[in-house]
């Protein structure tokens, strides 16, 4: 079976969040259900400056613009296929913003493109390559859905995957005419939306089916509170929404191998962390102490509850424990961790940013890791947490509610608990649960025991891989 997968990011060659690591780990779990799945991405300058052979499949004299092509590359395992346009990828700054950090201007053009792209792919454009699936992620690609669905494409099936719904690719009324979409697709069953153009709401109503990254943040989306003006359209489509956890590369994160560790451990001897920690507190001005080191590696934005972990530093440290924060975002945020870090000497570290190797240390370090969202529709943080014996402490929402077992009486008892779990995000909830996990912390063989149980969960793609796989039988099933 053939898929084209589309995607915006993928890891290792361009990154911003969660999305990347998805898009980067699918296609190698999909391939042990005898699925070859290509990639379609943009041809930003750090995924060009990766491509060490490449061949020229197909060019474009006008493609929203400007001329371009693409060009097939295998780079760190990935099959590719690189959409080559100057006008619209060739830039400094972010791959969405520009640098002042405002969205480029173009951005309905730039990803218009690159589902425009697919849907031509799918009809054949390149010779010996025709998928049967397009698998879009996110508003970047939905549109490949309308493109399919408006295009009189009748061969192709398209899944499109929701990472977070609070990004839709919403746009003015005035870009419709340049789409390259029949006038009937100006309309609440095509593209429309409030007047203007939805990119994720067009995706939404024309895919073939739906999915989401966890099961509890499907059923979320259905919902006000978490559907961002989209659980009506999701409600209609109920039948076609599944939840699938993703899964991490298990081989890239592995406490056993890792080479960001100064130490290397495995569930069945969990001691070496103690080297890990003492480097991790080093490396953020951290003093020695007998209190659990909890660990946020996070975007710092109010979707992800950082305000209410500025609200209960003093709490934390006043019981003992102390604070490692990497991470950058929201400026007024980004201040609050800075002046914590200054109340706190030697209890609160703070580095601003983001630093892939000290993410990883952060993981095989600290006792805890903290993930306080608001919303989060399914989470890397916590699965990494628990690969690396870093016990998660978490909202009670979307993927994380699916993945963590709270570190109750009952689950304690039954020597399943793997976590902490809060509710409502707030922060006296979240102080409480801090409270909770000092108070496990101060007994080892209780920690000890939700470490190692982690660190056997099964937190890689091979489950989720193969319900992709049992989906896209099925879609393809009813096109018959």
């Amino acid at each position: 079976m053939d898929v084209l997968s589309v995607t915006s990011e993928i890891y290792p060659l361009v990154k911003t969040g969660g999305l990347a690591d998805v898009a980067g780990a699918l296609p190698a779990a999909l391939a042990d259900h005898d699925i070859a799945m290509r990639t379609l991405v943009p041809g930003y300058p750090q995924v060009k400056a990766a491509i060490k052979r490449g061949r020229t499949v197909a060019t474009f004299d006008d493609l929203f613009g400007g001329p371009a092509e693409l060009i097939a590359a295998r780079v760190a395992g990935l099959d590719l296929i690189v959409l080559d346009a100057r006008h619209l990828f060739e830039r400094t700054g972010g791959i969405y913003v520009d640098q002042a950090g405002a969205d480029w201007t173009d951005n309905w053009q730039r990803y218009a493109a690159l589902s425009w792209v697919a849907a031509e792919l799918a009809k054949g454009l390149v010779e010996g390559y025709r998928p049967s699936i397009i698998h879009a992620h996110d508003w970047q690609a939905a549109m490949a859905a309308a493109y399919v669905a408006f295009g009189g494409d009748t061969h192709t099936r398209v899944i499109v995957t929701i990472h977070n719904i609070a990004f839709q690719g919403q746009f003015g009324a005035d870009i419709f005419p340049h789409l390259r979409l029949p006038a009937q697709a100006f309309d609440m069953s095509g593209v429309e939306y409030y007047g203007g153009v939805g990119f994720l709401k067009g995706g939404l109503r024309c895919a073939h089916a739906i999915t989401t990254v966890s099961p509890t943040y499907a059923r979320e989306i259905r919902t006000p509170e978490y559907g961002m003006g989209l659980e009506g359209l999701l409600n209609e489509r109920g039948h076609d929404l599944y939840g699938i956890l993703n899964g991490i590369d298990d081989a890239a994160w592995n406490p056993q191998t890792d080479p960001e560790l100064p130490a290397h451990y495995a569930a069945a001897n969990i001691r070496p962390r103690a080297t890990n920690r003492a480097v991790l507190a080093e490396r953020f001005g951290i003093e020695p102490g007998e209190g659990p080191l909890f660990g946020l590696v996070s975007r710092l934005t109010w979707q992800k509850g950082i305000d209410i972990v500025a609200e209960n530093v003093d709490w934390l440290v006043s019981l003992g424990g102390s604070l490692a924060v990497l991470g950058s975002g929201d400026a007024l945020l980004e201040a609050a961790m800075s002046d914590a870090a200054a109340r706190h000497p030697g209890r609160v570290g703070f580095v601003r940013g983001y630093d892939e190797p000290l993410s990883h240390l952060m993981q095989g370090g600290a006792d805890v890791l903290m993930v306080p969202s608001r919303f989060e529709p399914c989470g890397l943080t916590q699965l990494y947490g628990l690969r690396y014996g870093a016990v998660p402490l978490v909202s009670r929402v979307g993927g994380l509610a699916d993945t963590v077992i709270d570190a109750n009486e009952a689950a304690v008892e039954a020597r399943v608990a793997t976590g902490v779990q809060f509710s409502p995000v707030d922060g006296p909830a979240l102080g409480e649960a801090i409270s909770r996990t000092v108070s496990l912390h101060q007994r080892p063989d209780i920690w000890s025991r939700m470490q190692r149980k982690g660190m056997k969960t099964d937190v890689s793609w091979t489950n989720s891989a193969g319900k992709y796989a049992g989906l896209y039988q099925k879609i393809l099933g009813e096109a018959q």
